[in-house]
């Protein structure tokens, strides 16, 4: 099951596109500007991956409750995986829980901890696959995107592994970046997608089809093990 929570993003609604996109092959719970999604205890326990293409207090929206960000953290504190699209390293960008564990995130102009904003020419670009070793690196695609937000001077808050890129005059910035939590969690960011024709481009859907089978075969291989070694413990004990 997935929790996929977005907001309009300005009218453009690129969440609501790519979860019309995705919604025959996946059992997804989708809200759209809607944080009561958030309100609901032991997240983990329902869920196997949270997806977001929001920003918390964007377009005039509130941000979510604080039980929602705390329920939200609970998530992450258990190990939960997500997948954050377009801006959503600024998600909860107000926490200071949030900030670290991102990889890069969107810096915004009353950045809490001080950092000059983040910026967005809007160009057509070419987002290309990393020289990575990376298994994700042999599945996804190359795409020549029309004109999009290119999100670029971003802050980097722990180790990430660049899995897409693309290179500009300005220099070469990552699109799609892998970050481990410190509680044994995946955070996959995937940048590109500020209007609705940019997130139903076929390649750009086949990206995050190949990206959410991938965190959702991370989460199923940990079930498996945790089921194993508790059944192994139960075994030594009874032996």
């Amino acid at each position: 099951m997935i929790l996929f929570a977005a907001d309009r993003h300005y009218d453009t609604h690129p969440g609501k596109a790519l979860y019309e996109e995705i919604v025959g092959s996946y059992d997804v719970d989708f809200y759209e500007e809607d944080w009561s999604c958030f309100e609901q205890a032991d997240l983990k326990g329902k869920y196997d991956l949270i997806m977001l293409n929001m920003i918390s207090g964007c377009c005039d929206v509130p941000s979510p409750t604080e039980r929602g960000e705390n329920n939200v953290r609970a998530y992450l504190e258990a190990g939960g995986n997500f997948l954050l699209l377009h801006g959503a390293s600024a998600a909860f960008w107000n926490c200071d829980w949030w900030r670290p564990v991102v990889g890069y995130r969107w810096v915004r102009g009353n950045d809490p901890a001080g950092f000059p904003s983040s910026t967005h020419p809007r160009r057509p670009y070419t987002l290309k696959v990393s020289k990575c070793r990376h298994p994700l690196c042999r599945k996804l695609q190359e795409v020549e995107l029309p004109e999009d937000e290119l999100y670029i001077n971003m802050e980097q808050t722990c180790p990430a592994m660049t899995l897409m890129e693309t290179t500009t005059d300005e220099g070469t910035f990552p699109q799609c970046y892998e970050a481990s939590t410190p509680w044994g969690g995946i955070i996959i960011s995937y940048i590109p997608g500020h209007g609705a024709h940019v997130v139903q481009l076929d390649e750009m859907v086949a990206n995050c089809r190949t990206l959410v089978d991938y965190l959702l075969e991370v989460e199923s291989s940990r079930t498996s093990s945790r089921r194993s070694t508790n059944v192994d413990s139960l075994a030594d004990r009874r032996t």
